[in-house]
């Protein structure tokens, strides 16, 4: 995928699917600056990434302050000079109904969820406008889609919102020869998921096609692919990964 010395950012990389993005990348020679809030799960994936032979930069903190994205682009920019790919990963959900959700619960699952990516973004786009390239990839949700009584609202309208940021940026940056594209995966093997009781469980996998859940390296695998040069000519999508369980 030529992706060899390239230089990654990924939020919400101490587990699950964004951990699984890092491995993935430093396997195919990605340089690396990872970011979540717990700082000694970081710790750990940068120390697997380093004894692999890759390079990986811890930069713990809250992704939907300012201040984080300012520290993410300056590790970057320090360490190896410039940002080839940028991944939003930082999420989190709430299972609430309308109802149930509080104000605060509303604003901070938009905050950690959208307005993340849009500081992110703001962030990194002037050193990938100077590179003249770049790539971006925002991790969405089939419920940006179609509602899911397993999860709240906020969660919903935070990945729909992930979602026109992506084509918006995606139109706004083509000139400068930047992608944007999202990925939408359903049903995904995490330690969320690995809580659901077998009922639920059951009927989950009862309405995917493929009667399965997907791993998180099949996410990553499509991160990579959105990452390279092989998809120098897709721009300001939403990709769905999630065995068929939503058709578009």
């Amino acid at each position: 995928m030529n992706l060899e010395k390239k230089v990654a950012v990924i939020t919400g990389a101490s587990r699950g699917i964004g951990r699984s993005i890092a491995l993935n990348l430093a396997k195919q020679g990605v340089r690396l600056v990872v970011n979540g809030t717990n700082v000694t799960r970081l710790n750990e994936l940068a120390e697997e990434i380093h004894h692999e032979g890759q390079s990986c930069v811890v930069v713990a903190g809250d992704a939907s302050h300012a201040e984080t994205a300012a520290d993410l682009v300056q590790a970057a920019t320090k360490h190896y000079g410039s940002i080839d790919i940028l991944v939003n990963n930082a999420g989190i959900n709430l299972r609430r109904s309308t109802l149930e959700t509080e104000l605060q619960e509303w604003k901070k699952v938009l905050d950690i969820n959208v307005t993340s990516a849009f500081l992110l973004c703001k962030a990194v786009l002037p050193v990938m406008m100077k590179q003249r390239k770049g790539k971006i990839i925002n991790i969405s949700s089939t419920t940006a889609k179609t509602p899911h009584k397993n999860a709240s609202p906020a969660y919903g309208v935070s990945k729909a919102g992930l979602n026109y940021l992506t084509m918006h940026l995606a139109q706004e940056m083509a000139e400068h020869n930047i992608h944007v594209n999202a990925v939408c995966p359903g049903p995904i093997e995490t330690d969320m998921s690995k809580q659901w009781s077998e009922p639920y469980r059951a009927a989950v996998i009862d309405k995917i096609p493929l009667k399965r859940i997907g791993k998180s390296e099949n996410v990553a695998d499509l991160v990579s692919f959105l990452a390279s040069d092989l998809s120098d000519f897709i721009t300001g999508q939403t990709i769905h990964i999630n065995g068929g369980s939503y058709m578009n």
